[in-house]
């Protein structure tokens, strides 16, 4: 997929911008073809130096962003020049989606096999050993601790994970055809 069609996803877009920052985003948003160094980048983008490297480097730890050194001959000193790899985000946003999803796989476990107590004053949600060792009082405002239906929300938590799931399996079927 070209840059170009890639930049203008905006699920490729938020992801970037949650990479990078509001300050990195015009290097994420703008990756020349070939090499480039951070001066030239800065200098172009009209950005402060320190903002464009961040921006390089986080995009360096995703396999984004790869760079070569060369060092000037005459100086010594050590020049990077900087080539952007986005044909890596559909594999990226895969894993992150692959995270997610055990995460919540995790947490809609732990709300569908723990009882909760809740302060309805305080707003304060309790598992039911905390809210016995309470003796089923807020220790806040020393009001009851009212037994909580979570229902609803491991109702929300399932209809996620099935979304979830089914967004991997289509993304899965893509990449075998």
């Amino acid at each position: 997929m070209a840059f170009e069609e890639l930049l203008n996803d905006p699920v490729i877009q938020k992801y970037l911008h949650e990479l990078v920052g509001p300050e990195g985003m015009p290097v994420a948003a703008a990756p020349p073809e070939g090499e480039v160094t951070d001066e030239e980048l800065a200098e172009e983008l009209d950005l402060e130096l320190n903002d464009v490297r961040r921006a390089l480097f986080i995009l360096y730890e995703n396999d984004l962003a790869s760079y070569r050194r060369v060092r000037d001959e005459d100086s010594g000193w050590l020049t990077y020049l900087w080539t952007f790899h986005y044909d890596n985000i559909p594999e990226n946003l895969e894993e992150e989606m692959e995270r997610l999803l055990a995460a919540l796989e995790e947490r809609e476990e732990y709300e569908r096999t723990h009882e909760f107590y809740l302060c309805e004053v305080c707003s304060i949600r309790f598992e039911f050993g905390d809210a016995m060792d309470q003796g089923f009082q807020c220790p806040e405002c020393a009001s009851p601790l009212e037994s909580m239906d979570n229902d609803d929300l491991v109702g929300a938590m399932e209809q996620r994970l099935n979304t979830l799931r089914e967004e991997l399996n289509a993304d899965i079927h893509a990449e075998a055809d």
